[in-house]
């Protein structure tokens, strides 16, 4: 058990930020849970667990791409419990940017969301983590080793996440834990049609898509029994990555 472990969640109010959530608060964590707009989502997810168990989550609402003020949602996230024992950087945009049509403000989304901003949550969260022999949970993607059809930006900003996995693994270590974890298919998007399900799940080796559940269950495994883990990536995609 976790208990009284503090952890922060970014883009917590949803789908794989939801259930890791759920996951973790049922292990003893403390949350923090990040979200950018949707209020009600947020309010309702810490509701439920406060009926759990009392004075066990905050909710933090906050704009990633805002840089400046990073260093200070962190201090008001350490400060809940005094301190701040796991950041999870979840938090993503995601969707296409056909080449040729590509505009700055998607690259500045893209890259933001999913690079900028978890660097610079992790540099302002290290000195707190460090005090408390932490760790960081990264969410890539498979598709950070082999890019998706027109998601280039996407693509190359979850490889650029999955480096910095690896290089703050070397820099914050040895009283700071980096991993990361790279979904295969979990959660359809929105623009994939029948067709194109089946044939994601055709390449995997287990003939299925996955669930929240089994992502949120190897983040807990990295933040409590892979002690000897830094600067890996572990794939959940049911072997797709492995079928070329």
């Amino acid at each position: 058990m976790l208990d009284n472990k503090v952890v922060l969640i970014t883009g917590a109010a949803h789908r794989i930020g939801a259930t890791t959530a759920r996951t973790l608060h049922a292990d003893g964590m403390n949350l923090i849970l990040h979200y950018r707009s949707s209020d009600e989502a947020a309010k309702a997810l810490r509701d439920e667990l406060l009926a759990q168990r009392p004075d066990s989550v905050l909710i933090l609402k906050a704009d990633l791409h805002e840089t400046k003020a990073l260093p200070e949602l962190i201090k008001t996230a350490a400060a809940k419990w005094g301190q701040l024992d796991v950041l999870i950087n979840n938090a993503s945009s995601f969707y296409t940017t056909e080449i040729g049509h590509v505009s700055e403000d998607q690259w500045d989304d893209l890259m933001g969301s999913n690079l900028k901003a978890p660097f610079f949550l992790s540099q302002a969260a290290a000195p707190y983590l460090k005090a408390q022999s932490g760790c960081i949970v990264n969410i890539v993607d498979i598709h950070a080793e082999r890019p998706l059809k027109t998601f280039p930006v996407y693509s190359m900003a979850k490889a650029g996440l999955v480096m910095m996995t690896k290089s703050l693994a070397c820099e914050l270590g040895p009283d700071i834990r980096v991993n990361a974890v790279a979904p295969g298919a979990i959660l359809w998007p929105e623009h994939l049609d029948d067709d194109g399900k089946e044939k994601i799940i055709s390449r995997t080796f287990l003939k299925r898509t996955g669930s929240p559940t089994d992502i949120a269950t190897a983040i807990l495994y990295l933040i409590r029994d892979g002690k000897y883990m830094t600067g890996q990536t572990l794939t959940v995609d049911g072997g797709r990555s492995l079928n070329a």
